[in-house]
């Protein structure tokens, strides 16, 4: 680590350090790379019939080998070609997961052109608007029904070269004869019968995607990448984990996420097998596959802790005592050792550090009994046995949920990022896993904690506003000048909107968002302006702030009208509430409120699934005088989730 010159610890320039640059040399070296269309070439001739993606639950079941990937490539870029798809040229990709979408991709780039990419399952409204925003001159579509839901008006239309759909027939076409509409079979066998084309200029400040930001207004916006800001993902992910070639991953998020599809480039560019799954199908896959590694979010690493303590549930009284007393033991062991090693968020002075490591000490033999004969079968209950190292992204892990996975001898990581970055910018390493931390910037990457009002950097330690500088930082949004200029500034720091510290080791802490965006624990941006924009047109609502960071599901914390109140209680057969104790409410009036706020948001165009309540909390007003308010009315979020804490764990089940 090195700080910037002259700047105070409120700022940290990372350069590889010696255990990075360890971790570095044993991947291999890819900076003669310009364009990641250039790697499957060469991990072909690396790994020939090795596998690299198995799709089991795909429309079209198939595996697929090093070598047979690079061929296909190179046919889908052949293919494209022959629609006239050129270098500078952007497509539409909506899709979801499997190998056709990694070949469409790649062929795309590899014939000089972006995509711009999007799941299916999004509203078809936000399908057609960045259809028309990216300006694209063709589209690779799921299916034919996915085509005839986008209904696209005769402009639109027209622009298009041509449309591949990807799973079955194609279809009649665009409308009314116009642009060749082509199944995924007719592009290979187009590809095929032509040239591959020339290879793309070895330029990587070149576009290779654009990705479109979460939107509930309808209007998401592009973040385009680079292949540089790509490549910097793939040459340096490796300073938190080292899969070996043959490896086995698997897959469970969309693949059109920056961070499931930085980590694929990646995995793959390691020589590891992956294998497509969905939560359906995940933990039977778990069982099947035996994953050495997986990514996903946090909600996926609360699941499976909830399901081991489901099944503690039904176990008999005395197995489950001893398992209950057994994870309490390595927990505190886990703990014990973080605090003698100097791995927790606050400094800890020596001698309670010495006596941290002598009780975990004490521990050991019982935490190594547990490890021999419990703790695996519990790793083969959950994922397989086999996994060694699991990531966890796109939002705050809880600490529970972290130290469970480290008693039970499972690795979790954990890495922070944006899309506007490519996306990892910072990730803990396995020899400094600073459990509660987002870990250390990536090589190259630098951050810097500014005062959310004066933009100018806090004292050392102190908390504000994240910025990030680096090569995986986006030059800006597509098309969007005014919106770029507010994140980013002339010297190309990008401002995060998140609150975190730096800590002397340069890990980072972060401790909210400086931002309204509402990550949800699937990893899911719900941006709650709008959402509250419909409730707060209900003549029951006087004021509603939406929460949920880090949780299952969104909550409201609501002013009501009083009076409006009193009805729609009579009307739902529920209490009156006490309009000078709002805590002390009929719990069926709560969960009436909640049917009746679900039933507002699901009417909304383009309402999505996980823009729905899980419950609701009464609260005092938010006003200037108790400083809930600015001087413009805009809501101080931060200080009104202080305030209304007890009611926010109602919402949550007390947690």
């Amino acid at each position: 680590m090195s700080l910037a010159a002259g700047a105070p610890r409120s700022e940290v320039a990372w350069t590889a350090d010696a255990d990075d640059t360890r971790a570095l040399a044993r991947r291999s070296d890819w900076s003669s790379l310009t364009g990641l269309e250039q790697l499957w070439p060469v991990l072909a001739d690396r790994h020939g019939e090795r596998l690299a993606l198995d799709a089991p639950h795909a429309q079209s079941p198939e595996q697929i080998s090093y070598a047979e990937l690079n061929r296909r490539i190179a046919q889908a870029a052949a293919g494209f070609a022959a629609l006239a798809v050129g270098p500078g040229d952007v497509v539409a990709l909506f899709a979801e997961n499997g190998p056709r979408w990694f070949v469409a991709d790649q062929g795309l780039m590899r014939a000089g052109a972006a995509d711009a990419v999007r799941g299916s399952s999004a509203p078809v409204e936000e399908l057609r608007y960045i259809l028309a925003d990216c300006g694209a001159v063709g589209l690779v579509v799921e299916s034919a029904d996915l085509l005839a839901q986008l209904a696209l008006e005769p402009g639109l239309a027209e622009r298009l070269r041509f449309v591949v759909v990807l799973e079955g027939e194609a279809g009649p076409g665009l409308a009314a004869g116009r642009g060749p509409c082509r199944s995924w079979e007719e592009l290979l066998a187009l590809g095929q019968a032509g040239p591959l084309p020339p290879s793309p200029p070895a330029d990587p400040q070149r576009l290779a995607t654009i990705l479109y930001t979460s939107g509930t207004t309808g209007q998401p916006k592009g973040v385009p990448l680079t292949h540089a800001n790509l490549l910097h993902q793939l040459r340096h992910l490796g300073v938190a984990v080292a899969p070996l070639p043959g490896d086995r991953v698997l897959s469970v998020l969309p693949i059109w996420h920056s961070y499931e599809r930085s980590a694929e480039y990646f995995l793959l560019s390691c020589g590891c097998a992956q294998t497509y799954t969905n939560l359906r199908h995940l933990r039977t896959d778990l069982q099947k596959v035996r994953p050495q590694y997986l990514i996903s979010v946090p909600r996926l690493w609360e699941a499976l802790l909830s399901g081991f303590e489901d099944a503690m549930g039904s176990m008999p009284a005395g197995r489950r005592r001893l398992i209950e007393a057994a994870l309490a033991n390595s927990r505190a062991y886990g703990l014990g050792r973080r605090i003698a090693a100097d791995l927790t968020l606050e400094p800890e002075p020596a001698l309670r550090r010495g006596l941290a490591g002598l009780k975990a000490a004490l521990r050991w033999p019982l935490h190594r009994l547990a490890s021999a004969l419990l703790w695996p079968k519990v790793r083969t209950q959950l994922v397989g046995g086999e996994l060694r190292t699991a990531i966890s992204g796109g939002g705050a892990l809880p600490l529970h949920v972290d130290a469970f996975f480290e008693a039970i001898g499972i690795e979790l990581l954990v890495g922070y990022g944006l899309t506007e970055t490519s996306p990892v910018l910072t990730c803990r390493r396995p020899w400094a896993n600073r459990r509660g931390s987002a870990g250390r910037p990536l090589p190259a990457t630098a951050l810097r904690i500014v005062d959310p009002e004066s933009g100018r950097p806090v004292e050392p330690g102190g908390r504000g506003v994240v910025l990030a500088k680096g090569p995986q930082v986006m030059g800006g949004y597509f098309g969007k000048p005014e919106a770029t200029a507010r994140v980013l500034d002339a010297e190309g720091w990008f401002d995060t909107g998140d609150l975190g510290r730096l800590l002397p080791d340069g890990s980072l802490v972060l401790t909210g968002r400086a931002k309204d965006t509402i990550v949800l624990s699937s990893g899911e941006n719900i941006e709650p302006g709008p959402l509250e924009e419909a409730l707060a047109a209900s003549p029951l609502v006087e004021q509603v702030m939406l929460v949920g960071q880090d949780r299952k599901q969104l909550g409201a914390l609501l002013v009501p009208r009083a009076e409006a109140l009193e009805g729609f209680a009579a009307a739902a057969g529920t209490a009156v509430p006490d309009h000078e104790r709002p805590q002390d409410v009929d719990p069926a009036l709560l969960r009436a409120l909640t049917r009746e706020f679900n039933r507002l948001l699901a009417e909304r165009p383009g309402s999505r699934p996980d823009e729905r309540l899980g419950g609701v909390a009464l609260v005092a007003p938010f006003t200037i005088e108790n400083g809930l308010l600015t001087q413009t009315l805009k809501q101080r979020r931060d200080r009104i989730t202080e305030r209304d804490r007890s009611g926010i764990a109602g919402i949550y089940g007390g947690s």
